[in-house]
């Protein structure tokens, strides 16, 4: 009797009126850095304003940074997609693309991107918005919320992918609505990927570029922890 009263207090708890409400994004929540990414193609909207079909296989041999988002004309993604698509020519010289996602239209994308940054738009960006109308990439990627009781049901949250050259997953961030993502922690990451893959070594916390890094040998790592300070 003993061992059961936790669980009858738990249901207790989940049924009663004044229990919080569970919220959660669904999909494809077991994919995982280095897995193959999901597939997607899809209709999106150019930096010149034109509908263009585009796949993940459009992007062989580069590496790509998903930024899935919750709405167009909203508040914090004007700000991170401007941000990326600033600092899109530092993402090009690593090799890298950057895609915005949302479950909005493509209609939707090209009257956001027709309207001022003065005024919350998006114009000018210099980066593709891809319409997830289907949600079938946003599930793909779990990032799709399914909770019919969630202010976001139907929307993406926002998540950040990095793929790499050969299509494997690297990175997945997903933030809750209210905070936006960093593009200098996203260049740091490639950057810290590329360097790895080419040297074989591993980067510790808060390295970036020309800073000293880890041989993977239980011989060979003593010489980067005696000269450090944890």
């Amino acid at each position: 009797m003993i061992k059961t009263l936790p669980l009858l207090l738990l249901l207790t708890i989940c049924l009663s009126e004044d229990a919080p409400v569970a919220r959660f994004a669904y999909g494809n929540m077991n994919l995982l850095p280095r897995q193959r990414a999901p597939f997607f193609s899809g209709i999106a909207v150019t930096p010149d304003l034109k509908f263009e079909k585009i796949s993940l296989s459009d992007y062989q041999g580069k590496y790509v940074v998903l930024l899935f988002y919750p709405f167009d004309f909203t508040y914090v993604c004007p700000t991170e997609l401007v941000a990326f698509s600033n600092a899109i020519d530092q993402f090009r010289a690593l090799g890298a693309e950057v895609l915005g996602i949302s479950t909005d239209s493509h209609f939707t994308h090209l009257a956001w991107l027709k309207t001022p940054r003065n005024q919350g738009g998006v114009g000018d960006l210099k980066i593709p918005l891809l319409a997830d109308i289907s949600k079938k990439i946003s599930k793909a990627y779990g990032v799709l919320v399914e909770d019919e009781l969630d202010e976001l049901y139907g929307a993406s949250l926002r998540g950040l992918f990095i793929i790499d050259k050969k299509g494997l997953v690297r990175t997945i961030q997903i933030n809750d609505a209210p905070v936006g993502r960093s593009v200098d922690e996203t260049l740091r990451l490639i950057q810290a990927f590329q360097y790895t893959d080419t040297h074989g070594e591993v980067c510790p916390a808060n390295w970036k570029p020309g800073q000293r890094t880890i041989v993977p040998d239980q011989d060979k790592k003593a010489e980067y922890f005696a000269k450090s300070e944890l």
